[in-house]
């Protein structure tokens, strides 16, 4: 049997990006659109699916991208901080409308925002739900999923909220701190966009998705400390602070851009919970702390020790989204090429630690694992197993080596005690000369302590890192080491 081609718009966005895999997890063919489509190339799914360039402001490009389609996801949001979105919003609705009932679709499937009708809703959620009623006019049938906070690294309003958290342990805040909202995992959201495809209806339906927990913005702050192990935040609401003052104050201590959290920020004052009558079924199961939970554990795991290509996890970054998604990664970076040969660099590399040292300035290792000690950490007794081996699993000093490929990767996890997640690793590659060594210190700090650890620390990471890898190099050539 034909599987049904189902379009996605906006494939290359945040729901997108995660979306495709899900439906062809479901069996079905996908034809992912993008405006530009060099962002797909990225996307461990990209060869399974046919890729069409599209704009909804332009209507022949469109009806070209949905000829064909039995159904399709609307995913375009033009809320990019520049120009009237609510404008735009409406004529890419209305351009698809059209071109879905020219194409003959059997259903659109669109995802909105929450928000209660009779309400004073704000621009945002207002335009949200005029681009509902738009597709809905045409002649295709229209699934509209309403959805508040949609929790996993890379949505907006989670990584705004991510941000706040981390860097402000006492916050004066807008009143909105105190509105509910019902947030809801990623992957449940996945799983009801997918199945809201074939119903069985042939009319349009409006359907809120929420998750088990109803929370005030406050309630979602500390609970996010409480997962992340931070100290309990200390949030004083006060009522000075307009949508116009908060939006500068979260461009201010977050990197998300200030046109693109101010409609949000202003969106915050509308109460956005699930009405029973039009409640999703089956209900979303994931908690909100499971759901905060799981993006936590895939960002610092793709920060340190995942391949991309590892797409099961929703929750996770994926190199699609913008650079300020998936929380913060510390780095110091690396890159030296030798006349060596690639083994040659990793037989270097692989003797780090133990009573070979760490080429560069190892006393000042050596008063690191002291400390460490002092304060209840493994300190460097672990040593290591081996003095030119390295097994995944084993102990190296305060390191545990989380990944080896011989003649190519190295790479240690921290054990030492720290204000947040730390490794160490090198990737080698071969050239028309010798072999090219790449060396990163990576951190994802935990709070403002964490990121006050690093800087305080960076002065001594240039010395120290620039040296460890210049000296890898040199042993590699088996050469005298210069003295340590």
């Amino acid at each position: 049997m034909k599987k049904p081609l189902v379009l996605v718009t906006g494939a290359s966005g945040y729901i997108g990006g995660r979306l495709v895999p899900a439906l062809l997890a479901a069996g079905y063919a996908v034809r992912a659109m993008s405006r530009d489509l060099r962002r797909l190339d990225k996307e461990p799914w990209r060869a399974q699916v046919e890729v069409v360039a599209g704009d909804a402001l332009d209507p022949r490009s469109l009806k070209a991208a949905a000829a064909g389609v039995e159904y399709a996801f609307y995913l375009i949001h033009s809320m990019d901080g520049s120009g009237n979105f609510s404008e735009r919003d409406s004529t890419a609705a209305r351009n698809f409308a059209d071109a879905a009932d020219e194409a003959g679709m059997k259903r659109i499937v669109y995802l909105g925002g929450l928000g209660k009708d009779d309400d004073e809703l704000s621009p945002h959620l207002t335009s949200r739900q005029e681009v509902g009623k738009i597709l809905a006019s045409g002649g295709t049938p229209v699934t509209e999923l309403r959805a508040a906070v949609i929790i996993g690294s890379g949505s907006v309003s989670f990584e705004m909220l991510r941000y706040l958290t981390e860097v402000l342990p006492v916050m004066t805040t807008p009143s909105w701190v105190r509105t509910r909202c019902q947030p809801v995992a990623i992957s449940d959201a996945l799983t009801a966009l997918v199945s809201s495809l074939d119903d069985g209806s042939q009319e349009s339906a409006i359907r809120d998705l929420g998750g088990p927990d109803v929370l005030t913005y406050q309630e979602m702050m500390q609970g996010y400390a409480e997962v992340a192990g931070l100290k309990r935040r200390l949030i004083m609401p006060i009522p000075v602070l307009s949508p116009r003052l908060s939006s500068l104050w979260v461009g201010l201590v977050t990197p998300l851009p200030v046109g693109v959290a101010r409609p949000l920020i202003d969106s915050l004052r509308n109460e956005v919970v699930v009405s029973g009558a039009r409640s999703f079924q089956p209900k979303a199961e994931t908690s909100y702390r499971e759901a905060v939970a799981l993006a936590l554990k895939r960002t610092a795991e793709s920060a340190m020790a995942t391949r991309w290509s590892d797409s099961a996890w929703p929750a996770a970054p994926l190199p699609t989204d913008p650079a300020w998604s998936g929380g913060t990664v510390l780095s110091d970076l690396q890159q030296v090429d030798t006349s060596s040969d690639a083994d040659s660099v990793f037989a270097a590399v692989s003797r780090i630690g133990g009573e070979n040292g760490y080429y560069s300035l190892s006393s000042l290792w050596r008063l690191r694992g002291l400390l460490d000690k002092a304060i209840g950490g493994v300190g460097l007794r672990q040593g290591r197993r081996h003095p030119t081996e390295l097994r995944v699993g084993e102990a190296l000093d305060f390191w545990r080596v989380v990944d080896v490929v011989p003649g190519s990767l190295l790479r240690l996890q921290a054990e030492m005690k720290l204000p947040g997640v730390a490794t160490l690793e090198w990737r080698i590659t071969p050239t028309a000369s010798g072999a090219r060594l790449v060396q990163e210190a990576r951190f994802v700090p935990r709070g403002l302590l964490g990121r006050f650890y690093w800087y305080a620390l960076w002065p001594v990471h240039v010395v120290v890192f620039g040296r460890m890898a210049r000296l890898i190099s040199r042993a590699s050539r088996r050469q005298p080491l210069a003295a340590l």
